[in-house]
């Protein structure tokens, strides 16, 4: 079989490579966008606050953040600087800053109570995924939304990888005809992977697993790509590997009687920010950041699969491995004309080295060039063709492959910017989460779970 390559950069993804995100951002604007940040963790100080702030200095402006824990709030309001107000009250920053957008990074099942309370009090919100954790809860931000006049934006920032856009691409023009089945297997590896199991992602009532907290990127993925929406979930899921599956345990890793002979053993003292973050503020709301991946009271699933069916016929074959040696991806769309198949990340078909310790860091760097030498590829093949074609991006090199920047920049800069209706809405937000939802109920209830039995929503077979 031949093999013809060749580099197609399309409109959106063509566009969103070679200009620089960062171009036409360097003079100061009329007014700063006006920002509070609630849930002063990892990910909210550091993508939402300082990165956000060097990012866009001329944009934005912080006014306000706010946390329960009164170590780590003092420590991250240093870090933005000590004349950004903070506050243990969500009501009183928010009555007294008055910003234009609230931001929401707390635990997941908390994100409901912070998203209705700002709509409620008339500001619009922008809130990491997952939107929240049920459908109880799901109804009743959606209606808040309806409620309010406000708007909730979602923070589905893979849709706005250089990469994924370009999947976008190709399959918006029908390259495939008709998509009848999509296979897509996503894999953590023992670094990352292991990380949700000593966090509070661990345990149900706060993340409800791993379907909900981590898949929602990836079932959102799904929505978009295919332009569609989930109509039933059948799903399986076990914990096989961490929680009690060992033969030894402790609580902590700091000090633990067993650093020696687990390999699993992290010392968070090594990592200045985390440690700042967590470990020395640990005795003003007891959360432990550094937890033993064995610990009994893990109750989330380590293995889990489903199968997704749409509203537009489309059938989706769906897994997650949270103990793979190596981080990645592959997916690969079946249509009545031929296939289409990409990866990431899969170290027999890349070509250069990752150091699996680094990969996950490396990814939530902000860093937005492309690798020299390297590219993401993307193959179709038409039904009865003797040769393949292979679609190629270049590989960016941090920040959830561009898409970080990319969806920033949507949010605070070019509002009008949005591609394929990359943007993402409540709507969004609750047909990814239901997905997990679902997924977790029909393992639960063993039997297949339907959306409609979730939510009011009707599933639509085309989005837009």
């Amino acid at each position: 079989m031949e093999r013809l390559k060749f580099i197609q950069y399309t409109a959106a993804a063509g566009a969103a490579l070679m200009l620089h995100p960062f171009e036409n951002l360097a003079s100061a604007s009329d007014k700063k966008i006006r920002l509070a940040l609630v849930g002063t963790g990892h990910r909210g100080s550091s993508f939402w606050g300082k990165d956000l702030l060097k990012s866009f200095i001329y944009q934005v402006e912080f006014v306000g953040l706010c946390d329960i824990n009164p170590g780590r709030l003092s420590y991250v309001q240093k870090t933005f600087g000590a004349t950004v107000p903070a506050f243990k009250d969500f009501e009183e920053m928010l009555g007294t800053t008055k910003p234009d957008y609230v931001i929401v990074t707390t635990v997941d099942a908390t994100h409901d109570q912070f998203i209705i309370k700002a709509l409620e009090m008339g500001f619009n919100v922008i809130t990491e995924k997952p939107m929240t954790t049920d459908e109880i809860k799901c109804k009743n931000i959606l209606a808040a939304e309806k409620k309010s006049g406000k708007k909730v934006t979602v923070a589905f920032n893979y849709r706005h990888s250089v990469h994924n856009m370009q999947v976008k691409e190709i399959l918006s023009k029908n390259r495939i005809g008709k998509i009848t089945s999509v296979d897509f297997n996503w894999y953590l590896n023992v670094h990352h992977g292991a990380d949700y199991f000593r966090r509070w992602h661990g345990i149900k009532a706060k993340s409800n697993s791993l379907f909900v907290h981590k898949s929602t990127h990836h079932f959102d993925l799904l929505n978009w790509w295919l332009n569609s929406e989930p109509v039933e979930v059948s799903a399986y899921g076990s914990l096989d590997h961490y929680g009690k599956n060992n033969a030894f345990r402790g609580t902590v890793c700091r000090g633990c009687t067993f650093k020696g002979k687990c390999k699993f053993y992290w010392d968070i003292t090594k990592d200045d920010r985390l440690n700042n973050l967590y470990a020395k503020n640990e005795q003003h709301d007891g959360y432990v950041r550094d937890g033993c991946v064995w610990r009994n009271e893990i109750d989330i699933y380590d293995k889990m699969s489903a199968q997704i069916i749409y509203a537009n016929g489309v059938t989706a074959n769906y897994s997650l491995t949270t103990y793979s040696p190596y981080e990645g991806w592959q997916i690969a769309f079946n249509g009545m004309d031929g296939r289409l198949e990409t990866w990431e990340d899969i170290p027999y078909l890349q070509k250069m080295p990752d150091d699996q310790s680094k990969h996950h860091a490396v990814e939530m760097s902000q860093a937005d060039d492309a690798i020299a030498g390297d590219v993401r590829e993307i193959m179709v093949m038409d039904n009865f063709a003797k040769n393949y074609e292979i679609f190629t991006t270049a590989k960016i090199k941090g920040g959830h492959g561009g898409g970080d920047i990319r969806m920033q920049k949507r949010i605070f800069v070019d509002k009008n910017d949005n591609p394929h209706n990359v943007m993402a809405g409540t709507r969004e937000g609750a047909m990814s989460i239901l997905i997990g939802i679902a997924a977790r109920k029909s393992i639960e209830l063993k039997r297949p779970v339907r959306i409609d039995e979730l939510t009011d929503l009707v599933p639509m077979a085309n989005r837009f």
